[in-house]
């Protein structure tokens, strides 16, 4: 539906919602005005969500659902939504779901909260779905105001037991160097051994790529060494498919804004890690981080990653951000954590259903669990 209904408020102003492709190109200059204006994250910048629409390799399955709120020809609030069918499940999520590691709302800071709780009535009324999975929320997202009572949706979201960890690297530290010298020792140690290992193939380079040099040749690579390290662990990716144009589509977002920072750790000439990091509100956002497989034993990406945040804290940033992802390489680094919340709704039987078998199986994995024993206790001896 692409239409705009008045609605009623202190800040009257129309409502719709983008479902066409063609549509979500027009508003693009007065959605990316109000990107600016409340300093959004780059996951719900109009170029981010445009970039993943146009090289989502399952588009037959997928509808837009972004729900804007107007005034005058300017907008205020955009719920950057969309559809995808997963087992005959017609679900609601943010757009760009997939390649974003923070969910929210974009909302101007004089826009009157009753019209973004409007929209979200709106967009639940228009249906085409049959529930609702918002994750990644951070404490301070601005989608928590529609799971205030007072905004009493009609589509009530409820917490979901699904949540995520984002740890990041922040603290007093003059220089990079002030940091490198509170590690631990073994991770000092872990760190002069795995360059001292490389060394002996060639001159190890670490370097932050300049935005002139061509970008592809360091994606491919990228994309080689994480195909690997996926297959290795039983996982996938469509972002990293071979001739997927997703990751240099949404790299080249980055770039256009001027947000970009690629490092690269070099040996003898070769890439043998890469991350691919943006910079927004002073703090440095490791987007993906990989390495060679082949010199595993080198530890490259922990090379890298230690190089990269004491760059960034040499610059002046207050914080790395490893984004979405509680893995333990991050762990190690990390100085302090958020967890990222889910909301869940149901707007059809069938989404009900699928939202009951869902806690069911979870509750039976619990159970496993429990009844499981210890394969680490002894077992108790005979009478």
């Amino acid at each position: 539906m692409n239409a705009h209904a008045a609605i009623e408020g202190p800040k009257a102003g129309a409502l719709e919602i983008v479902t066409s492709e063609e549509r979500l190109a027009s508003v693009g200059p007065a959605w990316t005005e109000l990107w600016r204006r409340a300093e959004g994250l780059i996951f719900q910048s109009h170029a981010w969500v445009t970039a993943w629409w146009q090289t989502a390799p399952d588009r037959e399955l997928r509808g837009l659902r972004i729900g804007l709120v107007w005034n005058g020809d300017r907008i205020d609030a955009v719920i950057p939504l969309a559809t995808v069918r997963r087992k005959g499940v017609n679900v609601l999520e943010w757009a760009a779901k997939d390649h974003s590691d923070y969910g929210d709302v974009l909302v101007a800071p004089d826009c009157d909260p009753a019209a973004v709780a409007a929209l979200w009535q709106e967009i639940s009324a228009a249906g085409g779905f049959d529930l609702v999975y918002l994750n990644r929320l951070l404490p301070d997202a601005a989608m928590r105001t529609l799971l205030a009572p007072a905004s009493a949706p009609k589509m009530a979201l409820r917490p979901n037991r699904r949540s995520e960890t984002s740890f990041r690297v922040a603290g007093p530290w003059r220089t990079g160097a002030d940091w490198f010298g509170e590690q631990t020792k073994k991770m000092r140690q872990n760190y002069r051994r795995g360059r001292k290992f490389l060394e002996e193939g060639g001159e190890v380079r670490f370097r932050l790529m300049s935005p002139d040099e061509p970008m592809q040749p360091v994606l491919e690579r990228l994309a080689e060494f994480k195909r690997k390290w996926l297959a290795a662990r039983g996982h996938e990716s469509n972002l990293f498919d071979e001739g997927s144009p997703a990751l240099a589509a949404l790299v080249a977002v980055l770039a256009r804004e001027g947000l970009l920072h690629v490092f690269v750790l070099e040996c003898a000439g070769m890439v043998v890690a890469v991350s691919i990091n943006f910079v927004q509100r002073n703090t440095m956002m490791a987007f993906v981080t990989t390495y060679d497989p082949d010199v595993e034993r080198a530890s490259p990406g922990m090379v890298l990653m230690m190089d990269y945040i004491q760059w960034s804290i040499d610059r002046g940033l207050t914080m790395v951000d490893f984004l979405c992802g509680g893995e333990d390489f991050k762990r190690r680094f990390a100085t302090q954590s958020v967890t990222l919340d889910s909301v869940l709704g149901t707007r059809t039987l069938r989404g009900t259903l699928a939202a009951l078998a869902d806690r069911t199986l979870h509750a039976g994995r619990e159970l496993h669990q429990r009844l499981r024993p210890d394969p680490r206790q002894k077992p108790a001896p005979l009478e």
